[in-house]
């Protein structure tokens, strides 16, 4: 575990480290099922955004563990994780739209997406 982090006041309801690892394990996994129904979906301009979406948003995922365990930067990961959940909400409503499935198995996620907003805006005021 990252010593830098082990130092920070932690906000209520932080869960222990084992926590993570598994969680975010079932996340992607959902998250890789979720995307692999709409690219096995048919073309359609809807599709096109889904993807496109679900990238940018992936990206912000990876980003937010670089932004605070590496550069220690708690206000690029707050905006960060931030951006994410906007980016998040029309990815869910592309899915939802293309596969009922692949929008239901966004929702572990969407809310974990929730909870680490939580978590690191508690780091950010805490710290």
């Amino acid at each position: 575990m990252n010593l830098w982090y082990q130092k920070l006041t932690k906000p209520l309801f932080t869960p222990p480290a084992e926590y993570f690892p598994i969680a975010w394990g079932i996340l992607y996994t959902l998250m890789g099922l979720s995307f692999l129904l709409i690219i096995l979906s048919p073309k359609t301009k809807e599709k096109d955004y889904a993807v496109i979406l679900f990238i940018i948003q992936l990206i912000l995922n990876l980003t937010w563990s670089y932004l605070f365990f590496d550069m220690q930067s708690i206000n690029l990961a707050l905006a960060d994780v931030i951006l994410l959940f906007v980016f998040l909400i029309p990815t869910m409503y592309f899915f939802f739209k293309i596969s009922k499935l692949a929008g239901f198995l966004l929702i572990p996620y969407l809310l974990q997406v929730i909870f680490a907003i939580y978590l690191t805006m508690g780091l950010r005021i805490l710290n």
